[in-house]
């Protein structure tokens, strides 16, 4: 991993080189980038990788507010802060995490779920204030209509913007991370679909300008995804605390219902009352039947697949633990003997024969008839 020490060298910009060298790598773009800054015939250009493009001065009541609209020189900036999250990415493994797995002395397939868990509370913890953050001051709580009125929401402010921005890089990252991190092959199929997941829904919500109603959908699915990780690290240091798996699995359902009754009434309510339903990608405008039904569509189908497979996984522990539970009652207890009652003559034996503790034959003596 990055900034480690190391004593064994690798041959230059050789297979091994690059994947213990990538945030070594990255953190020496990045810091081009910088430089660049510094200068006036490059600072144009670096501004470029830095700031969010596609500015617009928006006249309100009292002064005009500058507000962007997404365009192809997105993908520059969205590029950069890949590098950015690849950096970050390898200071919490290296400083937090490599030292904590130290501790718990776990077998390889823990060790790669904890680094996976690790990684994902902390995007998950950072993403839930920051989103939190923006739909409180953005006013999207408070209002609810907000998000399907004076579609299309063409204009966004600079936090929202930044905020998608940023999770596009950090989903885009994923990818080349299953390489870096080395992920076993059985394990890159369901990452992928997740990373595939989310990569479609916020690129969805950021190009069809929905991304109001984005923000409210990511900060539920964060906050479940956060609990999740959560209890995974609390069962790696210790196997007998599965309370937060419960609260979790209560908590799952719960958002489930939620993400979809607000999808719903968003699109299928809100955006079908508007009187603007033309198909217009200029003005981006994409209020139109098909379009609602296929955003409906996707919705559903992912929440529908995301519900199954929890119901799946949780069908299968409840076997295994009842599996536990029969095969302990089929353990046959090892039977007592009862103990015999043994009875004794009076006296002790002798060689095999009787003898009365006065020294006489136990045996009663026959009287002779006179």
């Amino acid at each position: 991993m990055a900034f480690r020490r190391r004593t064994k060298s690798y041959p230059l910009f050789s297979q091994e080189f690059v994947i213990h060298n990538h945030a070594d790598i990255g953190f020496c773009l990045v810091l081009c980038v910088l430089i660049g800054l510094m200068f006036e015939v490059t600072a144009k250009t670096a501004f470029l990788f830095i700031l969010p493009q596609y500015n617009v001065s928006v006249p309100t009541a009292d002064s005009e507010t500058v507000h962007y609209h997404y365009g192809p020189k997105d993908l520059v900036t969205i590029l950069f802060y890949v590098f950015i999250t690849i950096i970050l990415h390898a200071v919490v493994q290296e400083y937090i995490l490599d030292k904590i797995s130290k501790r718990l002395h776990l077998s390889k397939v823990k060790h790669s779920k904890f680094n996976e868990s690790g990684q994902l509370v902390v995007f998950h913890l950072s993403s839930v204030v920051w989103c939190f953050y923006v739909v409180v001051t953005e006013g999207y709580l408070t209002n609810p209509r907000s998000l399907w009125e004076d579609y299309p929401h063409v204009y966004l402010p600079f936090q929202v913007k930044f905020f998608y921005l940023c999770q596009l890089a950090y989903w885009l990252h994923a990818l080349p991370e299953l390489y870096f991190q080395k992920v076993r092959k059985e394990e890159i199929p369901r990452q992928l679909q997740y990373i595939c997941l989310y990569l479609v829904h916020i690129a969805g919500a950021y190009l069809l300008n929905l991304s109001r109603l984005g923000l409210i959908l990511l900060l539920l699915q964060y906050s479940t995804e956060f609990l999740f990780h959560m209890a995974r690290l609390f069962y790696f240091a210790d196997e007998n605390n599965e309370k937060l798996f419960n609260a979790w699995a209560a908590v799952f359902g719960v958002t489930r219902l939620f993400i979809l009754t607000l999808a719903v009434l968003a699109i299928g309510f809100g955006l079908a009352r508007i009187e603007n339903q033309a198909f217009d990608p200029e003005k981006g405008n994409f209020n139109t039947l098909l379009c609602r039904l296929c955003v409906l569509l996707l919705v559903c189908a992912a929440q529908a697949w995301l519900m199954w497979r929890f119901i799946h996984s949780q069908l299968r522990h409840w076997r295994e633990y009842w599996n536990e539970q029969s095969a302990k009652r089929r353990v046959p207890a090892a039977p007592r003997l009862p103990a015999r009652l043994v009875k004794r003559e009076s006296g002790y034996h002798e060689n095999g024969v009787v003898k009365a503790e006065n020294g006489t034959s136990p045996r009663t003596k026959k009287l002779k008839s006179p």
